[in-house]
């Protein structure tokens, strides 16, 4: 019998090879990709056209020392969340969606979570298209935005279908020139004449931003891509891999570009990043700035396809073929904002934006602090198989997500700090104390709940 449950086990890496990606699996050693490789996937989901007008905005109301201590700060945030999130999913080989299972949201938690991700991420898909498809009618004056939203969406789509060693290689080529664009047009701006004499450490060119908002503004939007750092970090070798990801990743999208953003606004009076750019790198600079919006956006579609496979998985127990729902929801997301939809929905969008950080809090305590299903995913690791059974439903977890996301809509209601960090904190600290009070009421150290063998 023994032998018989091993050859069961056994298939299941098979199948998820044919699904691509391992969306209902763990990764596999020999998938593993090269630390360069996802590195770049990591700065190329930070150094967007998003980034540099989030850094351009700063700059338009602050000194640069302040912007760079509200870049500093926010980063930092952002760095502990990612390294805990991502080195937990490259130790399980686990998508975010997939290891929540046994971090705290159980089979049904997790089809939840998986859910809010996948309608908020293909929602941004959509949104970062409109985007992209302006900005390439705009620069080539051909065709109309819905032909070039058509076009531009499903390019993404086929890359991100592709899988995460295409992602890689677009990754190396796209995120490269964009950096180069930002830094050449950096240094036009310094050399010329029309700008010397401008203070650009103390300039402040529009109203002034207060630090607590900056803050806001850089934790915030980039909370939620902090949260699905599992679903590429899960192919790095350890945590340490994880850390340096992370720290690079972070410095140079987020705090390098930031800063450069914050001197061009300075230097030129304006936090229109498109105007900066094409009086000082022309075109060119323009149309590498507006194609680095694929490297949000592949991001985006992928954590969107994995989350919504885990989803229908955890709801009808069945498995579903990864590329073909990517096909769809980047289909829907590209119709969307081809007619121009998407436009509307950011207001919900931004509200699916605080719901997800709670998740991350609540992961990180149930596996790091509680582990309560440490030993069944260490005993399964090296088979890689996942563990023979999972809970149903975590009560305690679910009932701390709602009310942290109410916590993260009040502080946004009355401008209270970061409210996705608020929710997260709140969430983290709470399920803690909510779990160890429920176990001390049950006289027992490791709390689990009702479980089911149906794992996928």
């Amino acid at each position: 019998m023994a032998n018989s449950k091993d050859e069961e086990k056994k298939q299941v890496i098979p199948e998820e090879e044919l699904d691509n990606d391992y969306s209902l699996s763990r990764v596999p050693p020999k998938s593993k990709q090269p630390f360069a490789q996802i590195l770049m996937i990591r700065i190329g989901a930070i150094c967007c056209v998003s980034q540099l007008v989030l850094g351009a905005e700063l700059g338009y109301g602050m000194n640069f020392w302040d912007a760079f201590w509200a870049t500093m700060l926010g980063s930092v945030l952002l760095q502990v969340i990612s390294w805990g999130m991502g080195t937990a999913a490259a130790h399980e080989g686990l998508s975010t969606s997939l290891l929540s299972r046994w971090a705290g949201m159980g089979k049904n938690g997790s089809a939840i979570m998986g859910g809010v991700i996948a309608i908020s991420m293909v929602g941004w898909f959509g949104v970062q298209n409109s985007v992209f498809g302006e900005g390439m009618f705009s620069i080539t004056g051909i065709f109309n935005f819905p032909i070039w939203a058509l076009i531009t969406g499903l390019g993404v789509t086929w890359l991100v279908v592709a899988g995460i060693k295409m992602i890689g290689r677009f990754a190396d080529v796209l995120v490269p020139l964009f950096i180069i664009a930002v830094i050449w047009a950096t240094v036009v701006v310094l050399s010329s004449p029309e700008y010397a004499g401008i203070d650009l450490i103390n300039t402040v060119p529009g109203p002034a931003l207060d630090f607590g908002t900056a803050t806001t503004m850089v934790t915030g939007g980039f909370i939620a891509g902090a949260v699905a750092t599992p679903d590429y970090a899960r192919y790095l070798r350890n945590g340490k891999q994880v850390f340096w990801m992370t720290l690079i990743g972070t410095f140079v999208g987020e705090l390098g570009m930031n800063l450069l953003a914050v001197i061009l606004a300075h230097a030129t009076g304006t936090s229109d990043v498109t105007s900066i750019m094409m009086s000082t790198s022309g075109v060119i600079g323009v149309l590498i700035v507006v194609a680095s919006t694929v490297k949000l956006n592949d991001i985006n579609l992928y954590s969107s396809g994995l989350s919504m496979a885990t989803m229908i998985n955890a709801l009808f127990n069945v498995k579903v073929n990864r590329k073909a729902l990517v096909w769809i929801l980047g289909g829907v997301g590209t119709v969307l904002s081809m007619i121009g939809i998407m436009n509307y929905f950011t207001d919900f969008l931004t509200l699916l934006g605080v719901m997800v950080p709670p998740v991350a809090g609540i992961m990180v305590v149930d596996y790091y602090l509680l582990r309560r299903n440490r030993k069944a995913l260490d005993d399964t690791r090296d088979s890689l198989t996942l563990p023979e059974k999972v809970e149903k439903w975590n009560p305690v977890a679910l009932i701390v997500w709602v009310c942290a996301f109410a916590v993260g809509e009040i502080t946004t209601i009355y401008s209270i700090g970061i409210p996705g960090l608020n929710s997260l904190l709140f969430a983290g600290v709470v399920y803690w104390i909510a779990m160890k009070a429920y176990g001390a009421a049950k006289h027992t150290k490791i709390v689990h709940f009702k479980e089911t063998d149906q794992v996928l």
